[in-house]
């Protein structure tokens, strides 16, 4: 896993390369702010998305979350006056909601994580849109909220506040996955969920576990994009950023047949999909384009996948061949 995320590095560092040598505001301190600002923002919900892909799972509903909790957050700021740790505390407690309801869907109703997402998608963009009456939710004119507004949209010594917030979230949830018991417990059912729960693993319980990780993290992160657009349509706010989560975890060498995948992967997969975008636009390149971008980097990234477990398949077959013959000799 690391000679994957060592790989997806040096790409990284070779695509930035480029890109600066042909447009060089690549390297301007305003870019590389913004460019931060963005990866912080999506690489966030990523990490939850790649918990849910390693246990074979999927989320769709992530961008519909966004528009849900993002118009109720500012609806509780703006018009409610809640204090804005009481409100994000809600957002949070959504979150693990939101998680359970799709976790006991997945596993005690035996539904595919495919259909319970997607009917999820469908609720909550809808709810969100009857919430609303089909309008838009922003902050009256002059509101402001000193502290949270630093907490999400600001800098510290010109390093976004998101961008921390996301690697600080990265290191935590990277000791949870690579350094702790449930970690392999979910790679565990990743890999094989009935070989998993013979062995002793509460499969349910990781499973769960996994889907309330991506519904918190993605309760957070629709906190810190409310804050950065400041309004929220919900008809199309969040639109297809489940897709990111994807691309980034896939990229990252998380398998979508679940069983594998790295919080650095994840991270780096988020950081390579905004240095793309970005390049998209300083190359002057129709920005209608940047799905089609997005669409052939998770094409590329599961052929890829593919070929790795054909290729691991032969080799463990050569091997297992091998010693039959040395044994039998």
């Amino acid at each position: 896993m690391l000679k994957k995320d060592l790989g997806l590095l040096v790409v990284i560092l070779i695509v930035g390369a480029v890109v600066a040598a042909i447009n060089p505001r690549f390297i301007s301190p305003a870019n590389l702010s913004n460019t931060a600002n963005l990866i912080g923002l999506f690489g966030l919900f990523s990490i939850g998305e790649g918990f849910v892909i390693i246990t074979g799972g999927i989320d769709l509903s992530i961008g519909a979350v966004f528009a849900l909790l993002g118009v109720i957050y500012i609806m509780l700021l703006s018009s409610d006056g809640m204090n804005w740790l009481a409100a994000t505390g809600l957002m949070v407690a959504a979150g693990v909601v939101m998680g359970l309801v799709h976790g006991l869907l997945v596993t005690r109703l035996r539904m595919q994580p495919f259909v319970v997402t997607l009917c999820g998608l469908l609720i909550y963009r809808g709810v969100a849109r009857y919430y609303t009456d089909d309008g838009n939710a922003g902050f009256d004119f002059g509101q402001t909220f000193p502290t949270l507004e630093w907490l999400t949209t600001g800098h510290v010594a010109g390093v976004p506040n998101s961008f921390i917030a996301f690697v600080s979230v990265a290191i935590v949830m990277g000791v949870v996955l690579h350094k702790s018991v449930f970690g392999r417990h979910l790679f565990a059912v990743g890999k094989n969920e009935e070989a998993a729960r013979y062995s002793g693993i509460n499969t349910r319980f990781v499973i769960m576990s996994a889907y309330v990780i991506c519904s918190v993290l993605a309760a957070i992160s629709s906190v810190y994009f409310a804050m950065y657009t400041r309004s929220v349509a919900p008809a199309s706010h969040g639109t297809f950023y489940e897709l990111y989560g994807i691309a980034a975890a896939v990229l990252g060498g998380c398998s979508l047949r679940g069983g594998e995948g790295s919080v650095l992967g994840i991270a780096l997969g988020a950081v390579l999909l905004q240095v793309l975008q970005n390049l998209v636009n300083l190359l002057g390149i129709p920005s209608s384009l940047n799905f089609a971008v997005m669409g052939t980097v998770i094409v590329i990234g599961v052929l890829f996948d593919g070929q790795l477990q054909a290729l691991r398949k032969r080799r463990a077959a050569s091997v297992a061949h091998a010693r039959r013959v040395v044994a039998t000799e």
